[in-house]
């Protein structure tokens, strides 16, 4: 039946022993982290390990918090339908890596922050830091939405799980380890979980060599389908994927999540030194390497089982999103335990996603909203408020994922989110690292315009998305099928997200086709470059800061500043407090 369409098997019960196994295992993680440091009650403890975490598995908590179920999910879909030039982004995690570790991770470190949002006030003001977070948890909750909604969709598919109770069970368990153990709990699962998310991936390659006879036949029926046809340079920004839109856009897009979103600094400053700090991001580089090429390669053997049968045009499936889980019962359901450990994998990366958001929205909730305007606190109440914080934030995130499920393809709905709320938050923190005549105003009005501007651009094309003609989706067929299942679109429920064909309304706008049709990709550089351009000009135009004494730490490009920071990358939190002090006269402006 593998590759001729019609139902496939569903979970056994050693599917269930191995998926409920996995589960049990990440929990008992956040449960012995617990334990393990019940004496230890500070807040620093809970939500930054204490300061004392080492550069691996960092790492690896930083590569499986954004290769999330979406990516074991939405990028093996992603390749079927369009080809390898998702792997492309290759280029950009390294161009990524180098800006994060080079220039931001050095500024947050120094500064000995908890909250990323904290440099918006020491560079601005506190209502330009509180629009930033507010950005921040708005971002987050719709992102890890869709996050919880991708892993239960496809357990919905190949299991018959009820979805909405999935959807909760994944809440639950999130709550459960990152309420009592912290970002040690989280960092220390994510690390179980990116291995289970790898190997996942391998069961699938190897199972479809097997069938196929190799992974040569795989890569040449991928080259005649033409899915290896990764380097398109045409510079037309409306074309969804060319070389330029994801190194160009991509790099742009993934610096702005690696080096201001909270979830990830949170991991560079739970460092024991600087040195750690960086070399966490140059691993977690090579993390994301591997990872994307096995989704990628995954995407390929799904496309050589059923070049000739498509899934979705035969009706087996109603969304691109449950191609993979539908291959993986198709190929592997003769392998008892193995589809339970691909959902392990799906669910995994959910688990590890989600108990990210939870703690970093913990996090700023409490530097940037509590211990500002509330009477200090003491270990305890801290200790209560973090835990009921964890619990509010994760049932949060439970109800956004149904927003989440109205918004197609979850890899593209994922990234457009970033784009549009970090582009703006990006060029805010480039034009104060990098620009000491901006000042508030000028960068409060960039922003706000940048953030307009995105949103429009970017709901635009939710209600009105490029034709076929700009994403360029690549030939598949039913030939092969032995069933044809008549399928209705039309009566799909919310849940389904079918995107076999792009639904176009009658009365497109004259828009529709110029500006909403922009590459997804660039919306985070559309937000950086109009929150720079327009908080320059409002700046100058407004006498721009040169009253106002700022620290020079505050200024990546600073000589004192660079200074203070180079060659002492074996110091601590600590260190840097003392060496700061040194320079204080002469970082005074």
């Amino acid at each position: 039946m593998t590759g001729t369409g019609g139902p496939v098997a569903t979970f056994s019960v050693w599917d269930y022993v191995v998926f409920a196994g996995v589960i049990l295992g990440a929990s008992g993680i956040g449960l012995f982290q617990a334990i393990r440091g019940r004496k230890e009650t500070s807040s620093a403890e809970f939500l930054l390990g204490g300061r004392q975490m080492t550069a691996v598995p960092v790492a690896m908590s930083l590569t499986a918090s954004f290769m999330s179920g979406i990516t074991v999910i939405g990028t093996p879909a992603e390749a079927y339908r369009f080809g390898s030039a998702f792997w492309l982004f290759g280029f950009s995690y390294a161009i990524m890596s180098v800006i994060t570790a080079e220039i931001f991770v050095p500024l947050f470190y120094r500064l000995a922050i908890t909250s990323a949002y904290e440099y918006l006030e020491l560079r601005f003001s506190r209502p330009i830091r509180l629009i930033g977070t507010s950005m921040y948890i708005i971002q987050t909750a719709l992102y890890t939405g869709l996050v919880i909604y991708a892993p239960a969709l496809a357990l919905n598919q190949i299991t018959g799980l009820d979805l909405w109770g999935v959807l909760v069970a994944t809440g639950a368990v999130c709550i459960v380890y990152c309420t009592l153990g912290g970002l040690k709990a989280v960092i220390w699962t994510d690390v179980l979980q990116m291995v289970i998310m790898l190997a996942g991936f391998v069961a699938v390659i190897a199972r479809g060599a097997v069938i196929q006879g190799g992974l040569t036949k795989i890569w040449e029926d991928a080259r005649e389908g033409g899915r290896l046809e990764a380097f398109d340079f045409d510079p037309d920004p409306l074309k969804r994927h060319t070389f330029w839109t994801i190194v160009v856009g991509g790099s742009i897009m993934w610096v702005s999540i690696y080096s201001i979103n909270q979830s990830q600094v949170q991991r560079y400053i739970s460092c024991k030194t600087l040195g750690h700090a960086k070399m966490s991001l140059y691993v977690n580089m090579v993390g994301l390497w591997v990872t994307v090429s096995l989704a990628v390669f995954s995407g390929l053997t799904m496309y050589s089982i059923y070049k000739n049968c498509d899934p979705l045009t035969n009706g087996d499936v109603k969304s691109t999103d449950q191609l993979l889980p539908y291959l993986v019962m198709d190929i592997l359901a003769s392998f008892p335990g193995i589809p339970g450990l691909f959902v392990a994998a799906a669910y995994s990366g959910t688990l590890s996603t989600v108990s990210s958001s939870i703690n970093a929205l913990v996090a700023v909730t409490v530097e940037d909203f509590i211990f500002p305007m509330c009477k200090p606190f003491s270990p305890k109440q801290i200790t209560w408020m973090n835990m009921g914080l964890s619990v509010f934030f994760g049932a949060l995130c439970i109800g956004m994922a149904g927003v989440a499920s109205l918004m197609g393809s979850v890899l593209q709905a994922a990234l457009s989110i970033f784009g549009m709320i970090s582009g703006p938050l990006l060029g805010l923190y480039l034009l104060g690292m990098f620009f000491r005549t901006t000042n508030s105003v000028g960068g409060l009005t960039g922003m706000i315009i940048g953030l307009v501007l995105t949103l429009w651009v970017g709901i635009g094309a939710q209600m009105y998305p490029p034709t076929d003609d700009k994403t360029l989706p690549l030939k598949l067929s039913t030939a092969g099928c032995n069933n044809t299942i008549s399928q209705n679109l039309t009566t799909a429920t919310p849940w389904t997200s079918p995107v076999t064909v792009t639904q176009q309304p009658d009365d497109r706008p004259p828009l529709a086709d110029s500006w909403y049709s922009l590459s997804y990709v660039y919306f985070c550089l559309l937000g950086m470059l109009t929150t720079m351009v327009i908080g320059l000009l409002v700046s100058i135009i407004t006498g721009g800061c040169k009253q106002e004494k700022l620290d020079s730490k505050l200024f990546g490009s600073d000589d004192t500043a660079a200074e203070l920071h180079m060659g002492v990358d074996n110091l601590t939190f600590k260190d840097f407090d003392v060496k700061s002090k040194e320079f204080e006269k002469a970082t005074k402006l």
